[in-house]
């Protein structure tokens, strides 16, 4: 059940939580910087009180699904393959090569399917991957035996989805977890959030966030960025590992560089600046650097909004926002992130042309920032 169908060629479907050319949260041995979080946990399993649904929260990236793989393996695994001190199991273990390979059939994952017709991911988790609960928390188990569910992310759950696992929560079977993992849980249904403990996350910071990275880019065969590219990377990747790994892989740093120069010459757009990126993040353009661009431009606009509302932040961004953004014209502004969004979402939905759309939106903010 908790297996993904594999295409008839027999190839393994891709994963959207997966960042290519590294090893997915489940495969990942050590959990960074979360250990009082991995310590409630381990507590609630070994006193008995373990809560039927947990809500893991936190930014993207910091560790909320390598935490919620380490549970489920504890969960499966036989007792006496379980540490006492730790949620660990030994790799050899069946139950972790079992969860690793989604083959166990005490584990039951949802998250967005993938159709490989249109090429492409569903954009939410829709009700169909939900109803499969039903046959799942119908199989029998042996007595001792811990059924697990682990929703990757909750966010993703269409309406008609979230209410389908919401009657699961509130009838959970004995000796069953749900696990769901959110990036923004102040977006979901007020009675699922009832339901669940809340487990939050912070971001990883200095020396923790280093040595994962440090980590995850040695299992590549990686080396870190030296000192000057770490503090950019450091201040970019907002507490998150997988944001570092991204920048690395993508070329993140000079995809910054470039948007920063471009969007410095506001409020008169330099659009030779502005049409080589547009260029380029074209419908040719690899998708984790398409989507590290739209990252940092979104990020950029984030912190010039905050930055002009508080009078907090980089200098460079406070800077900028004072030249571009009047006090009166914050709501515009924050509209148009609005806005932006959406249409970036409305691009992979319908597949409209990613030039286009992007060269709309930089003439937009042209606009915008001459008022």
């Amino acid at each position: 059940m908790a297996r993904a169908t594999a295409p008839a060629d027999g190839e393994a479907p891709p994963e959207a939580d997966r960042l290519e050319g590294f090893a997915h949260p489940r495969e990942t041995a050590r959990l960074y910087g979360h250990e009082q979080a991995e310590q409630t946990l381990l507590q609630a399993f070994a006193t008995g009180h373990m809560h039927h649904a947990w809500l893991l929260t936190g930014r993207l990236g910091i560790g909320k699904a390598t935490l919620a793989y380490r549970l489920a393996r504890y969960a499966l695994a036989q007792p006496q393959e379980r540490d006492a001190a730790a949620l660990e199991v030994a790799p050899q273990a069946s139950a972790a090569r079992q969860v690793t390979a989604l083959t166990h059939p005490g584990l039951l994952l949802l998250r967005r399917p993938y159709d490989h017709r249109a090429k492409r991911f569903a954009q939410t988790i829709p009700v169909d991957e939900v109803r499969k609960l039903k046959s799942f928390l119908g199989l029998t188990s042996g007595e001792q035996a811990w059924r697990v569910v682990l929703v990757d992310s909750a966010d993703e759950l269409n309406i008609n989805a979230a209410n389908a696992l919401l009657k699961s929560l509130e009838e959970p079977p004995a000796r069953t977890l749900f696990l769901l993992l959110s990036a923004a849980p102040n977006r979901l249904l007020p009675t699922i959030r009832s339901r669940c403990r809340r487990l939050e996350l912070t971001p990883l910071t200095g020396a923790t966030l280093r040595a994962a990275a440090a980590a995850a880019l040695a299992g590549q065969e990686l080396a870190l960025p030296d000192a000057e590219a770490w503090e950019k990377l450091e201040m970019l990747a907002q507490g998150s590992v997988r944001r570092v790994l991204q920048l690395t892989a993508t070329g993140g740093l000079e995809l910054y560089a470039r948007l920063e120069r471009c969007l410095a010459t506001l409020p008169r757009l330099d659009w030779q600046l502005a049409h080589a990126l547009t260029d380029e993040m074209g419908f040719a353009a690899p998708e984790q650097r398409y989507e590290t661009f739209f990252e940092l431009f979104f990020d950029l606009l984030a912190r010039l909004l905050r930055a002009r509302a508080t009078g907090h932040g980089r200098p460079e961004d406070r800077a900028l926002a004072e030249r571009l953004i009047a006090p009166q014209r914050l709501p515009a502004w924050a509209a148009f992130w609005q806005a932006a969004v959406r249409e970036k979402a409305d691009v992979a939905e319908l597949n409209l042309d990613r030039k286009a759309t992007l060269t709309d939106l930089l003439a937009r903010l042209e606009v915008l920032a001459r008022a």
